[in-house]
């Protein structure tokens, strides 16, 4: 379906919802086709959203600015999304709508209907998922509210994580903290569960040995998998902890907390932003989150490649740790936005991992190709696009019957 298309006579489509902080990502697929078709119908995104100059766009059509009400400018972008998709269903029908929510807790380990309960339960996770739980839920509340008929599912980025052993969950915290809830839960599930069944396609039995797959985006983690199920993750309790990323620190000495906020007298508040606001590749270059803008100024800009270098070594270092965790590797895999797209920070990760036995074929690698290895690389190095959205929209379908 592109511009100006409403979708054919009979057909049943589940939307599917990604909120975050700034920008709402959405995509219809269509149910009658069976299997469910992984490209969606029709899908886009309002991003900005809070910003000067928020924008929209969609299948077929390039971005246009979008004016949004400064006092609800999610709402109202939330409006203007389900605006559209009304337009596009013509005579089809919504059969559901399927959320990400990042944090499901110990409680929910598999995609669930929701209803006002488990929407109060999931308001608990807040504060371990700022810069996406409160989002997500917003636009939940408001569907509940504005048509309760309508079935809408969670789909949890923690999910996929409850088959790592206890021992990796564990934190070394008194006991009493465990059972209070404070544990290793991980993120980008539904990526890596896409992951899990997109690989093993393209790649065999390979992808059902020891595997790192590197979700890196302005949000990243790695994750260890054998026989497709995560042994162990980078990300923790929060999305906080890990790798570097755009805009948050990854792992941090504790005692970095405590110094900022006893001797440096931050308050809460204050910490709570640098840690996920102001650190990362923003806080260490002083330039900008985004790789692509740190790559093109780095010869001239010393702080950019200092940041660069830091994202690299924190990479090499936590694929060093999982390689232990898992007693090997056998196949490397790149997803997400900065994984999928930055050939040079690909080249510069596996070039830290000569070691390891990864060789990358530089031609292979600047066409984007999903097989990256070089000839007598012992680890497969492959690149994989992530499906998040096909993957909400298939637990939607199954939760319907």
């Amino acid at each position: 379906m592109t511009c100006g298309q409403t979708s054919s006579s009979g057909q049943s489509l589940i939307l599917v919802l990604n909120c975050g902080s700034s920008s709402i990502k959405f995509a219809l697929f269509d149910t009658s086709a069976s299997p469910l078709p992984r490209r969606p119908a029709w899908n886009g995104k309002a991003q900005g959203i809070g910003g000067a100059h928020p924008d929209f766009g969609e299948t077929g059509v390039a971005p246009f600015a979008i004016d949004l009400d400064p006092q609800t400018p999610y709402r109202d972008a939330l409006d203007l999304i389900l605006r559209r998709v009304q337009t596009r269903l013509g005579d089809g029908r919504l059969v559901a709508v399927a959320h990400r929510v990042v944090h499901g807790g110990s409680k929910y380990s598999a995609p669930v209907r929701i209803d006002t309960g488990v929407l109060e339960d999931l308001r608990d996770y807040i504060p371990l998922a700022p810069l996406h739980q409160p989002f997500a839920l917003d636009a939940i509340d408001i569907l509940l509210r504005e048509r309760p008929d309508l079935p809408q599912i969670a789909c949890f980025d923690t999910a996929f994580h409850h088959t790592i052993p206890q021992v990796e969950q564990i934190l070394p915290l008194p006991y009493d903290t465990w059972e209070r809830g404070l544990r290793r839960y991980g993120f980008h599930g539904l990526s890596y569960e896409y992951l899990s069944i997109a690989l093993p396609e393209r790649h065999g039995d390979r992808a059902r040995g020891r595997l790192i797959a590197a979700h890196l985006g302005s949000g990243a983690s790695l994750c260890a998998m054998h026989d497709l199920r995560s042994q162990a993750t980078t990300m923790g309790f929060s999305a906080l902890d890990g790798l570097m990323m755009g805009t948050r620190t990854g792992s941090l000495d504790p005692g970095a907390v405590i110094y900022l906020m006893e001797i440096e007298r931050l308050s809460l508040q204050e910490v709570s932003h640098i840690l996920y606001h102001e650190s990362g590749l923003k806080g260490v270059s002083g330039i900008s989150a985004d790789p692509r803008d740190l790559l093109a100024c780095e010869a001239n800009e010393p702080r950019a490649r200092l940041a660069l270098d830091l994202y690299v070594r924190r990479v090499v270092r936590e694929i060093g740790a999982l390689t232990a965790a898992l007693g090997g590797l056998d196949m490397l895999v790149f997803t997400a936005g900065i994984g999928e797209h930055s050939v040079e920070l690909r080249r510069r990760i596996c070039a830290e991992l000569a070691w390891l036995g990864v060789r990358l074929d530089d031609d292979a690698n600047a066409a984007q190709a999903s097989s990256l290895s070089a000839p007598g690389s012992i680890v497969q190095v492959a690149m994989e696009p992530t499906n998040e959205e096909w993957v909400a929209a298939r637990h939607a379908l199954g939760l319907l019957g």
